[in-house]
C-alpha cells in the first residue's frame, strides 16, 4: 500500500519538511487548503523530492476552472509527471464567508468543474477544439498564444474529495480518483461510501479499474505511552471539530453518536473547544480514528480500507509523531496487500 503524508503548507517550511517525509520511506506527499496556498508548497517539494504530488483538496468553487487547469498544468511540467489534482467542495459557510464566492449544487458544481478542466486539457493537448458549455461556466476561447501546447508528461489526474453519498457518487462518475474523507470509520466506509462508489461507476458505465480509490486516516501512531496519549488527544480534537459540522453528522450517525453533533455545533460557536474534546471518548477515536503502535495502525487501515484502496494519505493532528514510528508505519503499510 502507498503512503502519503501532508507537506507543512509555509513555503518557507515546506522543503525541509518535503525532505523529512521523504526520509521516511514515503510515497508521495500531498498540501491541505488551510492557513497557505495549496500550489505553492508543492512547487518547493518538486524541487526537493521525487516523491507524488497531489493537492488534497484545492477547493474547486471560488477558482475558475482554467485557472485550476494552468496551476495543474504547469506543476505536471514542473514535477516531471508526478501531479495529480485533487479537489474538494467545503461546506457552504466556508464557501460564502471565507472564500467570498457562491453556493449552489455543489456536486453538479463539482462534476461540471472537472468536466470543464478535462475539455481545457483536450484542448491544450490538440485533440478538440475548446467548446464547453455547462450550466456554471463557459470555456470557447482559446487562441495560439494562449494554448500552452500539449504537455510532455499528459495531463495530470483529477480526483475529488467526497464524504456524503451524492458527492462521492459523483466522484464515481467523473474523476479519476476517490480521496475518501478521513473523518470516516470501517462502518460508514462500507455501509455508505462503497454502495455510492458502485452507484456512480454503475451510471458512468465505468468500471472499478477506472477510479483510484485513495483512502485517508486521521492516525494516533506511537511506540510509547506518553506518547500515544498525546497522539490520541490530537485526533480526538479533530474528530471533534469535524462532527461539530452538520454536514458530517452522517459518520456520527451510522456509529450510534448523531446526538452528540448538535452539541459539539453549539460549543463551537462558542469557541469552547476544551469541551468539545472533553466530549470525545477513546472509544470514538479508535471506531474513527486509527490508533497504537505502528504495526497495530497499518493492521487497522488494512482491515478498515480492505481490498479497496492501494494507497493511504495519513494525518497526525496536533502533534508531530517521531519519525522512526512514522518510518515503521510506512513499512507496514508497504507490507500490506496491494487492491489491483
Amino acid at each position: 500500500m502507498k503512503v502519503h503524508l501532508q507537506v507543512n503548507g509555509s513555503p518557507t517550511g515546506a522543503s525541509t519538511s518535503a525532505a523529512e517525509i521523504a526520509a521516511t520511506g514515503a510515497d508521495g506527499l500531498f498540501t491541505f487548503e488551510g492557513q497557505h496556498d495549496v500550489f505553492f508548497p508543492l512547487l518547493v517539494a518538486a524541487r526537493e523530492t521525487s516523491l507524488a504530488l497531489m493537492t488534497n483538496v484545492a477547493i474547486a468553487a471560488p477558482r475558475s476552472p482554467l485557472h485550476l487547469a494552468h496551476a495543474a498544468y504547469d506543476l505536471q511540467v514542473f514535477s516531471g509527471g508526478r501531479f495529480r489534482l485533487g479537489l474538494g467542495s467545503q461546506i457552504k459557510v466556508h464557501i460564502e464567508k471565507r472564500y467570498g464566492s457562491t453556493w449552489h449544487r455543489p456536486a453538479a458544481r463539482m462534476a461540471e468543474t472537472i468536466a470543464a478542466i478535462k475539455a481545457i486539457f483536450a484542448a491544450w493537448e490538440g485533440q478538440s477544439p475548446l467548446n464547453f458549455r455547462g450550466e456554471f461556466v463557459t470555456h470557447t476561447l482559446m487562441a495560439p498564444n494562449f494554448n500552452p501546447g500539449p504537455n510532455p508528461f499528459g495531463p495530470p489526474p483529477v480526483l475529488m474529495g467526497a464524504l456524503g453519498p451524492i458527492m462521492t457518487r459523483t466522484a464515481a462518475e467523473v474523476a479519476d480518483g476517490l480521496l475518501v474523507m478521513p473523518f470516516n470509520s470501517a462502518r460508514h466506509f462500507a455501509e455508505r461510501t462503497l454502495p455510492a462508489v458502485d452507484e456512480g461507476l454503475r451510471r458512468a458505465g465505468r468500471r472499478a479499474t477506472d477510479l483510484d480509490v485513495i483512502a485517508q486516516a486521521m492516525v494516533a501512531v506511537a511506540s510509547s505511552e506518553a506518547d500515544l496519549t498525546a497522539a490520541i488527544n490530537g485526533v480526538a480534537s479533530l474528530i471533534a471539530f469535524y462532527g461539530s459540522t452538520p454536514a458530517y453528522r452522517p459518520v456520527l450517525e451510522v456509529e450510534g453518536w448523531a446526538q452528540l453533533q448538535p452539541e459539539l455545533n453549539a460549543l463551537s460557536k462558542q469557541g469552547r473547544f476544551a469541551e468539545m474534546r472533553a466530549l470525545i471518548t477513546d472509544e470514538m477515536v479508535a471506531r474513527i480514528g486509527i490508533v497504537g503502535s505502528p504495526d497495530d495502525c497499518a493492521k487497522q487501515i488494512a482491515a478498515r480500507f480492505g481490498d479497496h484502496v492501494d494507497e493511504i494519505c495519513c494525518y497526525f493532528p496536533g502533534y508531530t509523531p517521531p519519525s522512526a514510528d512514522v518510518a515503521a508505519l510506512i513499512d507496514a503499510l508497504h507490507q500490506s496487500a496491494i487492491r489491483r
